[in-house]
């Protein structure tokens, strides 16, 4: 379904990501780890075009993406639930999952709106609330509400559990098991590493702008150099 060849992404003279290249099969929960500044965001960001790689390509289904603007990208079936998850704070929740949306032009939007809401009952309770008075852990769940409403084929979802409580950080690796099952692809940046790994298909560790590991996500969580740099020894 994604296909990223060698790319090279700048910030003006800083090089964040080096050669990279990954996949990403179509029904597959693949991981992205690494510390902080790795070029884990940036690797998403250049996915849903918000910055355009120097070198190399990416390709949606076989067609390349890299110098599509973004939503038309998000009218090809990739949707992002961006890091600090950035809803509409001053807009409701029913309003934030209408953004979701504003791609698509059928009439199954509020059908769709149901459905999403049915894997996440605290949204549904709070359709009417204005979006920023949510907790973290409940806007965290609207963003990933809100990038579901455009029907994605690919789901990017940067840094679900920042922030989050222990408990919080369950409840919602529960839901991206659940859209795994319901067969979604997903594409998940996280610093929890145990957890990414843990729920991942296949994964890959990201070092200063580099690809440095990959495999099944149950390998990395036993391999050694993982255990030593992200899973505390």
């Amino acid at each position: 379904m994604l296909q990223i060849d060698r790319i090279d992404v700048y910030y003006g003279a800083i090089q964040a990501l080096c050669d990279v290249s990954l996949k990403v099969e179509q029904g597959e929960v693949v991981s992205i780890i690494g510390s902080n500044g790795a070029g884990k965001s940036t690797l998403l960001r250049a996915t849903s075009g918000l910055v355009r790689p120097r070198q190399g390509n990416i390709k949606f289904c076989g067609q390349e993406i890299q110098s599509v603007p973004a939503d038309k990208i998000v009218r090809m079936g990739v949707s992002q639930s961006p890091e600090g998850r950035r809803i509409f704070t001053n807009m409701s929740v029913q309003e934030n999952l209408q953004m979701g949306a504003f791609t698509r032009k059928d009439g199954e939007i509020d059908s769709d709106m149901s459905k999403v809401m049915d894997k996440f009952p605290r949204v549904r309770e709070r359709l009417k609330q204005s979006a920023g008075t949510m907790s973290g852990g409940e806007q965290q769940m609207l963003a990933i509400c809100r990038a579901m409403m455009s029907r994605p084929k690919l789901l990017l979802l940067d840094e679900p559990s920042m922030g989050l409580a222990p408990n919080l950080v369950t409840e919602i690796f529960n839901i991206i098991g659940e859209l795994h099952k319901d067969g979604v692809t997903i594409l998940l940046v996280e610093q929890n590493a145990h957890r990414a790994l843990e729920v991942a298909n296949r994964a890959y560790v990201l070092e200063t702008g580099n690809i440095v590991l990959e495999g099944p996500g149950k390998d990395l969580l036993d391999d050694p150099r993982v255990k030593e740099a992200y899973l505390g020894g």
